[in-house]
């Protein structure tokens, strides 16, 4: 009995989608966006690279939620949240922007820890619905109070962002903040996977009864996964409030919510380095369907039901598909 109890907390380097060679698929991934600014690129480019390294950041922190074995719809609220907070903080009360973005991140992570314990006591498809009415709650009680929100012409104007006092002015210097905050995302995703949380963390998604069993909090675990991917949300979405200088409640209508769900679920639900993926495949893709906007939703469509049919742990699990394939064929 001890032996079998022990098994949801082993060590998750070896998690779906954790194969090494998706580690390697992600690390030069990392490479080339690192590697970009020394490239060089105009600025259309690097719009796109900032768009990748953001939604990267949202994705990541949905990501955390999912290692707990939930899926949130409501992911696009918490951006909302830390956009607004950041905006409202900025331009009513008038503190820097990087007071904002790290309050941003604060204040989600609160709302998020507040709304966790009733919410997380829902399981499987009833956590789903009750996230998708919280999303669309937001988006209508930001439409609802034009006061906080500036309703449906939204805020404009919002300042850039700025270190110590100093604006970032070009797109490059944009994308290398943006990079770098993403880089710190990624880092702490990576201390969380490897240490005793990530253990707790596997072990709730693998079997929720079984952890129990072994002693594990699952209700506090599942708190503290919400909490922190909320939180990382917020701060995306703070960033991206000061990058665009504009938000408004349809900024963070459903459909945001569902592009992170299928950028995490392209790139890998539970592999490290899955949303970093997901992000830099699919943020680029209405760039390259534009003039076309009607097939976009086909587009992603497609690739998702292409990935759930031949990849179901996502792009980071396609080596070893094909070395499968391979091995099949011989």
């Amino acid at each position: 009995m001890n032996a079998k109890s022990s098994q949801p907390l082993a060590p998750t380097t070896n998690a779906p989608g954790a194969s090494p060679t998706g580690r390697w698929i992600a690390a030069a991934a990392l490479a080339l966006c690192a590697a970009y600014p020394l490239i060089g690129g105009n600025a259309f480019e690097y719009h796109v690279a900032i768009m990748v390294c953001i939604a990267a950041i949202a994705t990541g922190g949905l990501a955390i939620i999912a290692w707990v074995g939930q899926l949130s719809l409501a992911h696009g609220a918490f951006v909302g949240i830390g956009a607004y907070c950041s905006t409202l903080l900025v331009t009513r009360l008038g503190m820097p922007v990087m007071v904002g973005l790290p309050a941003a991140a604060i204040v989600a992570g609160l709302v998020a820890y507040a709304i966790g314990s009733p919410l997380l006591r829902l399981r499987g498809v009833y956590f789903v619905l009750i996230t998708f009415a919280l999303n669309e709650l937001f988006r209508l009680a930001m439409l609802a109070f034009p006061g906080i929100s500036g309703g449906s012409s939204g805020l404009a104007n919002i300042p850039p962002i700025s270190l110590f006092g100093m604006a970032l002015e070009s797109k490059q210097s944009v994308y290398i903040f943006a990079l770098g905050c993403l880089a710190v995302v990624m880092a702490l995703m990576w201390l969380l996977r490897r240490g005793p949380m990530g253990r707790a963390f596997a072990s709730v998604e693998e079997n929720l009864v079984l952890a129990e069993s072994a002693g594990v909090p699952t209700a506090r675990v599942q708190s503290i996964a919400f909490t922190i991917g909320s939180a990382i949300a917020g701060f995306a979405g703070a960033i991206m409030a000061h990058y665009i200088g504009f938000i408004s409640p349809e900024t963070f209508a459903f459909q945001l919510s569902v592009s992170y769900v299928i950028m995490l679920v392209v790139g890998g639900r539970l592999a490290l380095f899955g949303a970093l993926l997901g992000a830099l495949f699919l943020t680029p893709l209405p760039e390259f369907l534009r003039g076309i906007e009607q097939y976009q939703h086909i587009a992603y469509g497609v690739i998702l039901i292409v990935v759930l049919r031949f990849l179901p742990r996502g792009l980071m699990s396609l080596s070893d598909r094909l070395r499968t394939a391979k091995g099949d064929q011989a």
